[in-house]
């Protein structure tokens, strides 16, 4: 059963969160401040963690950061209830995987955590395939399934593993366009509008680690109009 950590400290939400993440057959822990979530976190290996932004103590924020730099492939939602965009940007940036603004449909919650869940389960699949040919290489760059390891120019980089997903998926279908939305539904998992700051985050964050200039990509470029694309040239020899 995979076990999900709840951090949300008002109790009526939390209790909702719970009721139908059991519901889908989930076993779920809740914690108010995040200080107690920190230490769960990094005590105890969850398949996801919901955290929200604004909590007693130390905020959601802070233990995405923590959590991040000790765990990089722990799957992290950020809840929200700010109408800023400034909470959701600066918990992409810190290393979450994905957000939701409260209120939200529980039906979309459900959606977002299986989806993430789904990712989680396909990444542990691939590093236990013991077939050899899991290993993706484009010019400089090698992509390995098995160990979950991304060497670009012989310098491994520390990728999240969203930041890994977005890149595999990319660098699989080099000089191929792709929207927004389109990487939504494709590494996210999911259609739902509204929330390309997710892609533009990762993006960003993903230029910061795999571009010699991350103010002038050439791995990773911008279409203008159109999207994102893998560029072979950037990584080749």
């Amino acid at each position: 059963m995979d076990s999900i950590l709840v951090v949300e400290d008002e109790q009526d939400i939390a209790d909702l969160i719970r009721l139908n993440l059991e519901e889908i057959g989930l076993k779920v822990e809740h914690r108010i401040t995040g200080e107690d979530a920190l230490e769960l976190a990094l005590a105890n290996q969850y398949d996801l963690i919901l955290l929200d932004v604004m909590l007693p103590g130390m905020s959601g924020l802070d233990v995405c950061r923590q959590v991040r730099e000790k765990k990089p492939e722990q799957a992290i939602l950020m809840l929200t209830s700010r109408d800023s965009e400034i909470d959701r940007v600066l918990g992409l940036e810190l290393g979450a995987d994905d957000y939701m603004t409260k209120p939200f449909s529980v039906r979309e919650l459900q959606a977002r955590v299986r989806s993430l869940l789904r990712r989680a389960h396909l990444l542990s699949n691939l590093q236990k395939s013991p077939e050899p040919e899991q290993c993706l290489t484009v010019g400089e760059l090698q992509i390995d399934h098995l160990s979950h390891r991304t060497i670009l120019a012989g310098k491994e980089l520390d990728l999240t593993s969203t930041e890994y997903d977005l890149l595999l998926y990319l660098a699989s279908h080099p000089e191929q366009v792709f929207s927004r939305s389109q990487l939504l539904s494709s590494v996210w998992g999911y259609h739902h509008s509204g929330y390309e700051h997710t892609v533009n985050s990762h993006i960003n964050r993903l230029r910061n680690k795999v571009e010699k200039d991350a103010t002038n990509p050439e791995i990773v470029q911008t279409v203008w109009g159109v999207g994102y694309k893998f560029c072979k040239q950037g990584v080749s020899v």
